[in-house]
C-alpha cells in the first residue's frame, strides 16, 4: 500500500472507533451516515448524531480529497507547493455536549502530500477542549494524556504542541484562548513517515482517554437556565473562531468540499448578546480569570 493509503485505512479504523464509544457513551443516539463525492477528485464520510441524551450533536468526519492544484489555505505557508497536485485525507470531529458542565471538544487528524515526481508529505492535527464551567482536575487529566501521547517520540513535543494549540486558538479579538488547549501540530515530516505516523496513531488513540472520564465525571451535574445560557453565549466564540481563523474551515471550503460537511463543526443552538460581562466573583468570571489564557497546567502555573 501506499503512504496515503496506510493513513486512510488507519483513520478509517479511528472514524469507526470514536463514533461506536461515543454511541455507547451517549446511550440513546446513533449516528447517521453522509456519504458524498467531491467534484473534483475524492470525497468523503460525515457522520453526525443528533440530540443524544449526552450529546446535543456530534460531528465525526472523515475524508480524502484530491486534485490538480492545492487551495490557497494550504499554501500561504509553503508557497513553493502552489499549482502541485495534492492529496488530503482526515478525520475530522467536533462534540457539543447538552450538559454545559461538560466541555465541548475538538480533534482532527490528517495527512497531506503534494507533488507527483517528489511528492513532499507532512502530518497534522491534535485535539483541544472548550469548557463552559471548567473543573481544574478535568484540565489536568486532559494536558496529562496529551503529554503521556508525546513522550515517547520527544521530551520537547509536548511543550512546543502544547503552546503551538495555545496561540493557534487565540481568538485575537476577543483577546482570549478558546479554551484550556491540548495539542496542535502542523508540517510533521521530521521524525520520517513511520515515526510520525505512529506518532499520530499514538495520538488519535489518546482522545477518547482523554475525553471520555470528563465526560463521565460531569454527566449527571445538574444545571438550570442560567448555565444553559451561557454555554449558548460562549458557543458562540466557537463560531467565530471557526468561521474566521479556522484553516481546516478555509481548506475544505477552498478545495470544494461539501459545505454542510465542513460546517458541521458548527453548534446547533447558539446564542451571542451584546458587550456580555460576567459578575465579578461568579463561576462564569473564573472562566475568564483563570481559564482563557495560556497556562502551564501540569505544573500549575
Amino acid at each position: 500500500m501506499s503512504n496515503v493509503d496506510d493513513v486512510k485505512e488507519y483513520l478509517t479504523g479511528l472514524q469507526n472507533r470514536i463514533c461506536a464509544e461515543l454511541e455507547s457513551l451517549d446511550g440513546k443516539a446513533r449516528f447517521g451516515s453522509d456519504k458524498w463525492e467531491r467534484p473534483g477528485g475524492g470525497g468523503g464520510d460525515s457522520r453526525v448524531l443528533k440530540q443524544g441524551e449526552v450529546f446535543e450533536q456530534a460531528g465525526v468526519g472523515f475524508s480524502h480529497v484530491f486534485g490538480d492544484q492545492m487551495p490557497p489555505s494550504a499554501t500561504k505557508n509553503r508557497p513553493e507547493l502552489a499549482g502541485k497536485a495534492f492529496q488530503a485525507v482526515g478525520v475530522s470531529l467536533v462534540l457539543h455536549p447538552r450538559n454545559p458542565y461538560i466541555p465541548t471538544t475538538h480533534a482532527n487528524f490528517r495527512f497531506f502530500t503534494a507533488g507527483q515526481r517528489k511528492p513532499v508529505w507532512w502530518f497534522g492535527g491534535g485535539f483541544d477542549l472548550t469548557p463552559y464551567y471548567p473543573f481544574l482536575d478535568d484540565v489536568v487529566h486532559w494536558h496529562t494524556v496529551a503529554k503521556a501521547a508525546c513522550d515517547p517520540f520527544g521530551d520537547d513535543l509536548y511543550p512546543r504542541y502544547k503552546q503551538w494549540c495555545d496561540e493557534y486558538f487565540f481568538l485575537k479579538h476577543r483577546d482570549e484562548t478558546r479554551g484550556v488547549g491540548g495539542l496542535f501540530f502542523d508540517d510533521l515530516n521530521e521524525l520520517g513517515f513511520e515515526k510520525s505516523f505512529e506518532f499520530v496513531r499514538t495520538a488519535g488513540d489518546s482522545f477518547l482517554r482523554a475525553y471520555r472520564p470528563i465526560v463521565e465525571k460531569r454527566i449527571s451535574h445538574r444545571f438550570g437556565e442560567r448555565q444553559r445560557n451561557f454555554q449558548l453565549y460562549r458557543r458562540g466564540r466557537y463560531v467565530e473562531f471557526n468561521l474566521i481563523y479556522d484553516r481546516g474551515t478555509l481548506f475544505g471550503l477552498q478545495s470544494g468540499g461539501r459545505t454542510e460537511s465542513i460546517l458541521m463543526s458548527l453548534p446547533p443552538m447558539v446564542r451571542w448578546e451584546y458587550d456580555w460581562q460576567p459578575e465579578p466573583g461568579s463561576p462564569e468570571a473564573a472562566l475568564y480569570k483563570d481559564f482563557l489564557r495560556p497556562r502551564d497546567w501540569l505544573g500549575q502555573g
